[in-house]
């Protein structure tokens, strides 16, 4: 089927205004709105809403009462706005990322050690009541596989969440990294938890063969095997 490239022109010209994208989000969240909500919701007039209506025709339906409503096309409209809008948002974090250099080896160790003697400072607190009691008993003995594991094992939930949800872990925020993904979309949690699994386990194969790829962008394979990187936002 050939596809009217006027038509598909038309219509990103219509929803190239931002009051006419308010106007269908308006619509989507509330199902339905009378003039005079969208009026007061937007903080517009009467001509002006009048005209920017008269555009989105084809977007809107009214109900029996006179309200407006999305029409079929307007609620394909509305997936539309929101990936442009998710795009944009992609876009600015590559923009904004490719102004900042990769971060050096020395300062993601430091950021490593921070992390690495919360999460152990950590799992010492979790075990140390058991170690007490024992201790009462006279049978003190500090379970150092158990530590270590525990250690490990919250390093790499821990990055995760952090990581997933900002881009940065304490140790990070301190030195100044972020961790962002190399095609420029948004890191999530899923790329975090891969990323910090050779972290957290796999260190030393992680290092010799990131450094090996000789790509200053991957100091860790992990990151190469994720797609990310972590830049150095403290210019």
């Amino acid at each position: 089927m050939t596809i009217n490239q006027d038509n598909v022109s038309r219509i990103l010209s219509i929803l190239s205004h931002p009051l006419r994208r308010e106007i269908l989000l308006n619509l989507s969240e509330k199902g339905e709105c009378s003039f005079t909500d969208l009026m007061t919701a937007l903080n517009v007039d009467t001509g002006k809403l009048s005209f920017h209506i008269r555009n989105l025709a084809v977007f809107l339906e009214q109900t029996p009462t006179g309200k407006y409503k999305l029409s079929k096309i307007g609620e394909n409209a509305i997936r539309l706005i929101k990936d442009l809008e998710a795009w944009s948002v992609e876009a600015e974090v590559a923009k904004r990322a490719s102004a900042f250099p990769y971060a050096t080896v020395k300062k993601r160790t430091l950021a490593f050690l921070a992390d690495l003697f919360l999460m152990l400072a950590i799992a010492v607190l979790i075990t140390l009541p058991n170690a007490l009691s024992m201790l009462l008993l006279s049978i003190f003995h500090l379970d150092v596989n158990l530590i270590v594991f525990l250690t490990l094992a919250l390093l790499w939930g821990y990055s995760t969440l952090l990581e997933g949800f900002a881009g940065q872990t304490l140790g990070k925020r301190i030195v100044g990294l972020r961790v962002i993904r190399i095609d420029g979309k948004k890191l999530s949690y899923d790329y975090a938890a891969v990323r910090n699994f050779g972290k957290a386990f796999l260190l030393p194969f992680d290092l010799i063969i990131g450094l090996r790829l000789k790509d200053e962008r991957f100091v860790r394979y992990f990151d190469k095997f994720a797609g990310t990187t972590v830049i150095d936002i403290r210019l």
